[in-house]
């Protein structure tokens, strides 16, 4: 028996699915006014890390500041601006913006347009770190960084992951770099997919670096509660200064187009697609 239904039920069937499959958006910023980044998204790590760890812990020499002239929302994009400039013992400001905790995801599909600073010295990173303590401090509790350039080494962007397990103080992280060679002239995208089971990095929708939840418990894998989104420009450092800093080259910026969160993606989907939206 052939059954001949209607034109209409057939749009609608195929628009259903085309529904279900996109992905949830959980929030996102497109920078889309002007002033201070929006409030309800977004507050500041303030200062040098002093007393506790002064430097953050990596003899950097930035001062971070929430002053307009290193954060700020013009033109459709935040600016993280790193000036050289002497506020108390340190020789440089920046900024260090951190989505709030109101905000904060367990698992999802993370991704940032943004274009990067230039020169010996600059560190920027767009990182995240738990809100809470859950297995301990730094490292226990977990660290996912999602892009870092150093200025001595440009176009090589690094994705990694921080564990009790897997950490830089033991020479154990776990990482990997893909080159991006016009990455201070152009807009790149830059992304995890962040599940149960693994950690896709990502860079305009390609995949270059998965880290995986091997089954042995949180000193490997402490990636199964709430992180916060960091983005920030560090100067020098144990890391960034590793050759020095060029005391010519600043001001540096960070130029961020849009910020992004969606519930986790399968990891069959085509991460392109959406990062071309």
């Amino acid at each position: 028996m052939n059954i001949f239904l209607p034109v209409s039920f057939w749009i609608l069937l195929t628009t259903s699915a085309e529904y279900k499959s996109k992905p949830k958006m959980i929030w996102h910023d497109e920078f889309d006014y002007t002033g201070k980044p929006d409030p309800k998204l977004w507050s500041y790590h303030l200062g040098n890390g002093c007393p506790q760890l002064c430097g953050w812990g990596n003899n950097e020499l930035q001062y971070y500041t929430e002053k307009s002239e290193n954060v700020r929302v013009e033109n459709g994009r935040l600016i993280i601006e790193a000036h050289k400039e002497q506020t108390g013992n340190s020789a440089y400001t920046s900024a260090r913006v951190r989505s709030v905790r109101e905000v904060s995801p367990k698992y999802g599909y993370i991704e940032i347009k943004a274009k990067l600073p230039f020169g010996r010295g600059s560190w920027p990173a767009i990182w995240m770190l738990p809100d809470s303590l859950k297995y301990g401090g730094w490292p226990k509790s977990g660290e996912i960084d999602i892009m870092e350039h150093v200025g001595y080494d440009p176009g090589v962007v690094h994705g990694t992951v921080h564990t009790e397990d897997f950490n830089h103080i033991k020479g154990t992280q776990v990482g990997k770099q893909k080159t991006v060679t016009d990455f201070d002239k152009a807009f790149h995208i830059y992304a995890i997919n962040w599940t149960e089971k693994k950690i896709t990095f990502l860079i305009d929708g390609v995949p270059y670096h998965v880290f995986e939840n091997n089954g042995s418990g949180s000193d490997a894998w402490p990636f199964d509660h709430p992180f916060h989104l960091i983005m920030n420009i560090a100067v020098g450092g144990g890391w960034g200064g590793r050759e020095g800093v060029d005391e010519s080259i600043w001001p540096q910026r960070m130029e961020v187009d849009y910020v992004r969160v969606y519930a986790p993606l399968k990891d069959n989907f085509k991460f392109s697609t959406l990062s071309n939206d």
